[in-house]
């Protein structure tokens, strides 16, 4: 096993900008921002190059869509490749015609893409239209080997899921990243925001718990209106989890911000030598997990 040393992560929390070209310019500024202040591996928010346009079903909306590798990509590598970092970047992935997933790449210091995952989990909620644009992910759960270790991604919706959260620790990654948009419905912030940031704080610490790893959410911020509807507030609140659930480091709910804090490889060996919850595992007992519910 290869012994890997602390490294600092940046978490990238932003809002777009008029246009996709600026945006990524913009994210572009930010990691290499990030980067003058020590970081070595970088996560940008869920699809952060367009406003959320899942928020209404809109078939015009598939002409944001890109390849991978494509424009957006490219431009990251560039920055990727200058800084010396490690960038992890979701893409609105057109595959072919008609076909299109929620995706990220993971680019390396060399500029190039050590790989790719698609979103497994897609969601279908008001102001979440994502069964619309995207079809599930056909990758599977992956584990991704970058310069300072190995390192785990899911999207958004992935998040409520301990069984992503669970199948990509078991691939060994020693963090795992969550580029994610979630936000209020301002008519319900009132009533239940608080609980709904609460649960989604709550969920991924409980991932890094259960696994003995680091967890990163990284979310946008801001308040987006599409065509019509109140818009979704996004909760920012993006933050980095160690192997005990600790919040290590967390953004506001409201302002752009580059989050940096320290990984610590070496901490998830001492975690999950203390708390053996991999080793105790019965996985001759979880066959029904196969099951859609129980019924008998």
């Amino acid at each position: 096993m290869p012994h890997f040393k602390p490294y600092t992560v940046a978490l990238i929390q932003m809002a777009p900008a008029e246009t996709p070209q600026e945006t990524v310019d913009k994210a572009t500024g930010l990691c290499a921002q990030a980067a003058s202040q020590g970081a070595r591996l970088v996560c940008l928010p869920e699809l952060f190059a367009t406003p959320y346009f899942c928020q209404t079903e809109d078939h015009d909306k598939f002409a944001l869509a890109e390849p991978i590798p494509g424009p957006t990509t490219d431009s990251l590598g560039q920055v990727a490749k200058a800084q010396n970092i490690t960038i992890i970047a979701s893409v609105f992935e057109r595959r072919a015609a008609g076909l299109y997933h929620n995706s990220l790449a993971v680019l390396g210091p060399d500029g190039e893409i050590i790989g790719v995952y698609r979103k497994m989990h897609i969601p279908d909620d008001p102001g979440y239209y994502e069964k619309f644009y995207f079809t599930p992910g056909d990758l599977g759960f992956k584990r991704f080997d970058t310069p300072v270790g190995p390192v785990g991604t899911l999207i958004c919706w992935d998040q409520w899921y301990p069984e992503a959260a669970r199948l990509t620790a078991l691939m060994g990654a020693k963090i795992i990243f969550y580029p994610t948009a979630i936000g209020w419905a301002p008519s319900e912030k009132a009533q239940y925001g608080q609980e709904q940031r609460e649960a989604w704080i709550t969920i991924q610490r409980a991932h890094a718990i259960a696994n003995g790893c680091y967890v990163a959410a990284v979310n946008r911020v801001g308040r987006e209106l599409p065509e019509q509807g109140e818009g979704l507030e996004f909760w920012g609140s993006s933050f980095l989890a160690g192997p005990m659930g600790t919040i290590l480091a967390q953004a506001s709910t409201d302002q752009e911000e580059i989050i940096l804090a320290e990984v610590d490889p070496g901490q998830v060996e001492t975690t999950r030598t203390h708390w053996p919850f991999l080793r105790d595992r019965r996985i001759d007992a979880y066959g029904p997990l196969e099951k859609r519910f129980i019924d008998e």
